[in-house]
């Protein structure tokens, strides 16, 4: 009976010392307002998130989920690490039979409508539930949800501070579905002017616009790498910048350039990811600015974007 006890005894003690497993998960909320997209929100808040912490906006592309894309793309575990709403908008197959977020159609892409619209209405419901800083809230999204990202940054730029698109298309670029397939590939060329006057009419904003980081993989067939050179043009144009990079060096050995304003504050950056198909770079393993599980569209290439999206953005 010794034996039993003190066995007892120190499983109560290691018990009682043992750090509590984290209570948060992804959960779905509903009733976010009038959701004329009718899209679904999911939410990952960490336990004990204190107010005045930033919200990242994730949205997953064609044929995924919210939680399969935020979890293999790294921000739940992002969101756990440095103390952030994460907010997951997932497209349902009765809006489009591929999942996919409809980035090219009018309905869903002009400010105050459609898929635009619900997904706005979700960052104003996770900032009233978790007194998040307004200032702070940030989009990104992979593919067609690299499209959507597109459209917010360009409908609703006073909501955003900055944005991440993944293998994704300038704004305005597709007004249907036939022509979305164009944009994809090869692309549609505009010029720089042509592209701004598109971001600009898309809202009343006359203050500073979001920050934008593209990303692409110079071997997507899928969505054209031409279209990274486009939303460079649409962007610096919107911000009053050169279109010639301030400064390139390579990041984890991928090319990388910046474009920079007058003052040397980096307003929009690209990373070209060498020999990588159509999909969210990834690199998984627990060492600093490593997150990400592999998986279809999740490309192990040894640099996350999530991590370095989170790092420019002050997320920590």
């Amino acid at each position: 009976m010794r034996v039993f006890s003190l066995v007892a005894a120190v499983l109560l003690a290691l018990l009682a010392v043992a750090p509590a497993a984290s209570a948060a998960e992804i959960r779905e909320v509903t009733g976010f307002g009038a959701n004329p997209g009718a899209l679904r929100m999911f939410e990952y808040v960490p336990d004990g998130l204190p107010a005045g912490r930033p919200v990242v906006v994730a949205m997953h592309g064609c044929t995924q989920d919210a939680a399969g894309y935020g979890n293999g793309a790294g921000w739940v575990e992002l969101a756990e690490r440095s103390g952030f709403t994460l907010v997951l908008p997932q497209q349902e197959a009765a809006n489009n039979s591929s999942r996919c977020f409809n980035w090219f159609q009018p309905g869903d892409t002009t400010r105050g409508q459609g898929e635009a619209e619900s997904v706005a209405q979700m960052v104003r419901r996770a900032i009233d539930d978790t007194g998040a800083d307004p200032a702070r809230v940030y989009v990104t999204g992979l593919s067609a949800g690299g499209g959507m990202t597109s459209v917010l940054l360009a409908t609703y730029p006073e909501m955003f501070a900055g944005g991440g698109v993944v293998a994704g298309l300038p704004f305005g670029c597709a007004t249907s579905a036939v022509d979305a397939f164009t944009c994809m590939n090869p692309g549609r060329d505009l010029t720089a002017a042509q592209w701004g006057d598109k971001v600009r009419a898309a809202s009343p904003h006359q203050g500073p616009r979001p920050t934008l980081s593209i990303w692409h993989g110079t071997a997507d067939y899928t969505v054209a790498p031409a279209n990274q050179r486009e939303q460079v043009e649409q962007w610096t144009n919107v911000h009053g910048i050169p279109g010639t990079p301030s400064a390139t060096d390579t990041v984890a050995g991928y090319p990388h350039a910046v474009y920079n304003d007058a003052n040397g504050r980096t307003l929009v950056e690209t990373f070209e990811i060498t020999g990588m198909g159509h999909g969210q770079p990834i690199d998984p393993g627990t060492g600093a600015g490593q997150c990400g599980r592999a998986g279809a569209y999740l490309l192990d290439v040894n640099i996350c974007a999530a991590a370095h999206l989170s790092q420019a953005w002050a997320l920590g």
